[in-house]
């Protein structure tokens, strides 16, 4: 089985008083590990690493692994810059990451053969595996699914965090068999394993963590009626998550649960009062 599978958290970065909260990062890391979850991802979106500057994002990463222990750590990699990209994926080499995360470039919206050269250049000169992160309404630009396939064909591309929200692309990319699909938008788990998926890279599974990872273990243990129903009893916590700007809903629910501050550095803002009442009703007390 690929190691890109299972569940897999897009951690947080917590802060108290403008500061990165570097305790409560690592409780979080420690209480997900307890939960099962199969790795991590550092510096992701959800990660709010654009509000980091390089000094605060190379301690994040560290606390991450250091806690981590043997768990994966996949590390995003985002930009628009290509020979600052290409810079920090050899200073990444360095260090005993699992794997890269990697959109499109934003904003500019290449064509597909220029996004096809910015993932094998990052794949050629990478120690570590490749997965494309496919979410065009951050990025502006679709994957075709011709691109995508010929991606599959690189050696060091493995995986592919699924958010186009295209189920013809999902499953084309699932029966092709080369790519590792990952959902990475939360209410398209269920689905993606049945059709045969690896896993996700889950904002949600924050919350509930353990809840994820059962139901992954039921569809893939074949436990399909048991984990239609455990998948049915999170849903509308997803959809609560999934309602206002990442990350602001997760952070607003780990705030509830005691674990870390509601603190978001700008232009994020914190969660409405009416999703705090929200999560305040679907959260244990």
């Amino acid at each position: 089985m690929s190691i890109f599978s299972g569940i897999w958290i897009p951690l947080v970065t917590p802060f108290s008083n403008g500061r990165v909260d570097h305790d409560a990062l690592r409780r979080l890391v420690r209480s997900y590990i307890d939960a099962k979850v199969a790795g991590f991802v550092a510096l992701g979106t959800t990660g709010e690493p654009s509000s980091l500057d390089h000094a605060e994002q190379e301690q994040v990463l560290a606390t991450i692994l250091d806690e981590a222990k043997d768990l994966p750590v996949v590390v995003g990699l985002a930009g628009n810059n290509a020979a600052e990209l290409r810079e920090r994926a050899l200073r990444l080499n360095e260090l005993p990451i699992t794997g890269l995360l990697v959109p499109s470039p934003y904003y500019v919206r290449p064509s597909q053969a220029g996004l096809t050269s910015h993932f094998t250049t990052l794949a050629d000169i990478s120690t570590v595996p490749l997965i494309v992160y496919d979410i065009p309404y951050r990025t502006g630009v679709r994957l075709d699914l011709a691109t995508l396939l010929t991606l599959a064909g690189h050696p060091n591309i493995h995986a592919i965090k699924d958010c186009a929200g295209s189920l013809e692309t999902t499953l084309a990319l699932i029966l092709d068999g080369r790519l590792s699909v990952l959902a990475g938008e939360d209410l398209n788990m269920f689905n993606t394993l049945c059709l045969g998926g690896h896993g996700a890279i889950a904002a949600s599974a924050h919350v509930r963590a353990a809840d994820f990872v059962a139901v992954y273990n039921d569809i893939k243990g074949g436990r399909l009626d048991e984990g239609r129903a455990r998948f049915h009893r999170l849903v509308p916590l997803i959809q609560a998550l999934g309602s206002e700007p990442n990350p602001a809903p997760v952070k607003c629910a780990l705030d509830v649960l005691g674990m870390i501050r509601q603190e978001l550095r700008a232009p994020m803002t914190q969660a409405t009062d009416r999703l705090r009442d929200q999560l305040g009703t679907l959260l244990p007390s």
